[in-house]
């Protein structure tokens, strides 16, 4: 059995705090946006930095459906895809850990919470985010996208995360940055806290239902004790 997966007796009465990694624990989603920008441009798309900024956090093909015609040559969508997982793994060994975001995961795992990272990201882009982010011995369990047939907005990786950690809904909470994560959430009957750090406007969130929103990890962990996570 693997050591992220826990018997039914093991997983009795746990919390389980549910992360999405880019633009919530590490600062991509700008250096999304611009490889995203690039590899519609080498295709012959034009199409703005706000547009694909709003996108990011979505499954990449859903992220394409959203924001290149619908009349487009989709034989090509492979190859802008890739040509954008080229772009981005030129900044892996340099990717940036946001402030506050080792700390909290290790303060969750030592009060008690088990901590999951479910991330739209592939599976090396999730492992050099880990890298970046240095606080592994906190983590129980990590899901990427190669994991769920369908990405966020649908609930699936939350669902599976769920699954992963052993609890119901109502034991977990996420964190996530973009509007995505929390509609995914809400699908998933799971509470969502938001931090602002991706970039997305506090109102936006709201209004997708998050439960609660925060400027950045350490802004979570100053005030933990009063959010979800500290109750």
């Amino acid at each position: 059995m693997s050591s992220e997966r826990t018997s039914d007796q093991d997983a009795r009465g746990r919390r389980a705090a549910l992360f999405d990694v880019d633009g919530t624990l590490v600062d991509t989603n700008y250096l999304h946006t611009v490889t995203w920008w690039e590899a519609m441009r080498q295709a012959g798309h034009t199409v703005g930095m706000r547009e694909i900024h709003h996108t990011i956090g979505m499954s990449s093909d859903k992220l394409m459906d959203r924001l290149l015609p619908e009349d487009r040559d989709r034989s090509q969508d492979e190859r802008i895809s890739t040509a954008h997982k080229t772009l981005y793994a030129e900044y892996f060994p340099r990717l940036p850990a946001l402030d506050g975001a080792s700390d909290l995961l290790r303060t969750l795992a030592e009060r008690g919470w088990y901590l999951v990272l479910a991330s739209s990201a592939s599976q090396d882009e999730l492992a050099a985010m880990r890298a970046a982010i240095g606080a592994d011995e906190a983590i129980g369990a990590a899901l990427s996208s190669d994991d769920v047939e369908e990405g966020k907005p649908a609930p699936d990786l939350v669902e599976q995360a769920l699954e992963r950690a052993g609890v119901p809904a109502r034991d977990a909470v996420f964190v996530g940055d973009t509007v995505w994560d929390v509609v995914a959430c809400v699908k998933a009957g799971v509470r969502c806290i938001a931090l602002q750090s991706g970039g997305i406007p506090p109102e936006m969130l709201r209004d997708a239902g998050a439960d609660e929103i925060y400027r950045n990890p350490a802004d979570l962990l100053h005030h933990l004790d009063g959010s979800a996570l500290g109750r």
